[in-house]
């Protein structure tokens, strides 16, 4: 069959591309092989959150004395914590197909492969059926790197070695849980487990966890950790896996810790074998397809969104690729910025970064300077926070007067972070974002605030 779209991966670059499509008139086609919904909404971004906000729930009624309330018999529940995730799942994944269906959004569901071209047309075939295409958005992902570390196989295919996949699913709380990467998943899940009771140890190669996250916020979410009793093992290479331990060597030293489950959380490499992009000649680089900033690859009316270009796997980041790649397709010129694309860690407290930290801002020759503040500034803050500790970091360009970055530890930090993202997307001045009124007493306010510090 013919479309004017085929749309090759049903996670959030992909549904979306082909919602935004379909109301524009176009007549698409999604191919999706496992999900509609993809990684994201399945196996990633909102399930952990079903879990996590669980966890925090049970967090707050077993410290409510705090707040002089006094809960007794409180338990943990981990399979209606499950139970309630998969309902959260249904109903989206239900949602996206409604929006499929109003939009004129034919959905195929089974491997989608792309088989050369026919004539100007692109052709996919998904079993023995055959569609073309006039243009064609690879939205096909990422998955799970499995590191060629000894045991990891094994006791993979033994149960032992989980993914994120597994790891939402897992029907027993394990009483020792070894975290293989201290980046984002690792930490969500070490929260998560942290909270529902099992020992929790993470064991990351670097310095520090929380990747690129600001380096004083990263110390500070891992005290903040290990007063909450997850151990840390930093500088520390996993050199094997077994069944009831993991081995590594650490200051020169091996040592290993025991543990029941193992989750290796320690990176997702682009989808871009089996897909048949070699039939189109469509160009990769470090594993990943290469697009330009209007999401073209190198082949004419072939673009990629999402994980599968790598330029930042956030589901996010997908949404607003697939809008711009759509919009081209469409003719309306648009471009893909990165320079301001929020990024939260859904730990308890949250993390939220946008822009520039104090070092990659240093190390590009910026001379920035930085207010640091912490969240007891905020009202709001102290009012719902008792005990938390929590900082907000605003970076500043001393040339442009203009905000270039912000991060911040505290909760509600996910639903902040936007504001500064907006105030940097749109080159704000500082003496400008002083001119703002914030509504009072809000946690937000801990922007303007930082500002005023400079």
């Amino acid at each position: 069959m013919a479309y004017d779209l085929i749309v090759l991966g049903g996670g959030p670059g992909g549904y979306l591309a082909a919602e935004r499509a379909g109301h524009a008139g176009l007549k698409t086609l999604l191919i999706e092989k496992r999900f509609l919904g993809g990684v994201c909404l399945n196996e990633g971004c909102v399930p952990s959150k079903a879990l996590l906000y669980s966890a925090k729930i049970y967090d707050y009624a077993r410290f409510s004395d705090h707040y002089g309330v006094t809960c007794e018999g409180v338990k943990f529940d981990h399979k209606a914590v499950l139970d309630r995730k998969k309902k959260v799942v249904n109903t989206l994944v239900s949602g996206i197909r409604m929006q499929m269906k109003a939009n004129k959004v034919t959905v195929v569901e089974g491997e989608g492969i792309i088989d050369g071209k026919e004539g100007n047309d692109i052709v996919v075939k998904v079993g023995d059926e055959r569609y073309t295409a006039s243009r064609l958005i690879i939205a096909t992902g990422s998955m799970p790197v499995m590191p060629p570390i000894p045991g990891v196989k094994e006791n993979f295919e033994a149960g032992t070695v989980l993914t994120n996949r597994e790891i939402l699913d897992l029907a027993e709380l394990p009483k020792e849980l070894v975290i293989v990467g201290g980046g984002v998943i690792g930490l969500e899940m070490a929260s998560y487990f942290n909270s529902a009771g099992s020992h929790v140890t993470v064991v990351e190669m670097m310095d520090k966890i929380a990747g690129p996250t600001d380096a004083e916020i990263s110390k500070l979410l891992m005290k903040n950790y290990e007063a909450k009793g997850i151990t840390f093992k930093l500088g520390a290479k996993v050199t094997e896996v077994k069944k009831d331990a993991v081995v590594y060597e650490q200051n020169g030293k091996v040592e290993e810790v025991k543990a029941d489950k193992v989750l290796l959380s320690i990176g997702r490499r682009a989808v871009t074998q089996g897909v048949g992009l070699e039939s189109l000649g469509v160009l990769t680089e470090r594993g990943a397809i290469v697009t330009d900033r209007f999401m073209k690859t190198n082949i004419p009316n072939v673009y990629a969104v999402g994980d599968v270009n790598g330029k930042s796997m956030l589901a996010h980041t997908a949404y607003r690729e697939a809008e711009v790649a759509v919009n081209n397709i469409l003719g309306k010129k648009d471009i893909m910025r990165y320079n301001a694309i929020p990024a939260v860690i859904y730990t308890n407290p949250e993390v939220g970064s946008v822009g520039e930290t104090e070092e990659t801002a240093k190390a590009k020759g910026m001379d920035v300077e930085v207010a640091n503040i912490t969240m007891n500034y905020s009202g709001r803050y102290v009012a719902e926070n008792e005990g938390g500790n929590g900082i907000c970091k605003v970076i500043v360009d001393k040339k442009t007067r203009r905000m270039v970055g912000c991060h911040m530890l505290a909760n509600y930090a996910s639903e902040i972070i936007v504001s500064a993202g907006i105030m940097i997307e749109t080159e704000m001045r500082i003496d400008d974002i002083k001119e703002l009124v914030f509504p009072h007493p809000t946690v937000c306010e801990i922007v303007r605030e930082g500002i005023f510090q400079l």
